[in-house]
């Protein structure tokens, strides 16, 4: 892979859809100025709201808000992570909606496309209850994408806690993965730093994971700490808990050249994933 500077964006999104969109471009455009060549918004930021609106809120991609993303691309001429969006499967005419995260490439064309596989349906007393597969369904495909800054992974927030859909990425030769998330903040402060941490050491790769912070409406709050860790496990750049922001860092193949030379651990796998 090069060596090029990656960006995670932090914010806050609401259900008003254009401030939304507004928000992160902005965020997008600044990182860009910044000299970010990849930049990644967070899960769900272009609308985030009652359970009961997103089949409305869900759009078809291509779309006005994924086509709006593609253009955004193309004028900075980055690779962006559109974060995820609720995607509307009008072929499958299926109620319920993707939550699907987007890649694209720095000519603006859609270049990768996940769907989020696993659906966050917990109930901790007192601090979470979220059910997702009430509205939505899950993706089933592992996604990644060749591009000339190396090897892109995706995978989104829930994910993070499933190390045999990172472990695929690896084993598929994936050099950097791109987590957005909406993490919350009662499962954040125990073990969001912890995961994203794991995930890099055992798969040998750079995580870029972009976090929503603050008040949700769903009656818990986002955990923020958007984070940037190399593949010995480093934490290369970190945000605070409120406050949108941008965090930023070199990601160095000959780092990860390096880690992987030294302790070849993905070469010594006895077990298939």
């Amino acid at each position: 892979m090069q060596s090029f500077r990656a960006a995670a964006v932090q914010l806050r999104a609401g259900p008003d859809k254009p401030i939304n969109l507004a928000a992160g471009a902005e965020q997008v455009r600044h990182a860009a100025g910044e000299g970010a060549r990849l930049v990644a918004l967070p899960e769900l930021f272009a609308w985030s709201g009652p359970a009961s609106e997103e089949a409305a809120q869900a759009e078809t991609v291509p779309g006005p808000a994924s086509e709006s993303l593609g253009r955004l691309a193309r004028e900075l001429g980055i690779w962006l992570v559109a974060g995820s969006l609720l995607e509307r499967d009008e072929p499958s005419g299926a109620a319920r909606c993707f939550n699907t995260c987007l890649l694209f490439g720095p000519d603006g064309a859609l270049a990768a496309r996940y769907r989020k596989i696993h659906l966050f349906d917990v109930a901790i007393d007192g601090a979470v209850a979220a059910r997702e597969s009430s509205t939505r369904q899950p993706g089933s495909e592992i996604v990644h994408a060749g591009t000339e800054l190396g090897s892109i992974g995706l995978a989104v927030c829930y994910d993070l806690r499933f190390p045999e859909l990172f472990r695929r990425l690896a084993v598929d030769g994936v050099e950097i993965v791109v987590m957005p998330s909406a993490f919350t903040a009662p499962t954040g402060a125990a073990h969001w730093h912890t995961l994203v941490r794991a995930r890099a050491i055992e798969n040998q790769c750079f995580v870029v994971a972009p976090n929503q912070f603050g008040a949700t409406s769903h009656g818990f709050d986002s955990y923020g700490h958007s984070i940037i860790v190399d593949p010995w496990g480093e934490i290369l750049a970190e945000a605070g808990a409120d406050g949108p922001c941008i965090v930023a860092a070199d990601l160095d193949g000959e780092r990860l050249e390096q880690v992987r030379r030294k302790l070849p651990s993905l070469e010594h796998r006895r077990l298939e994933p």
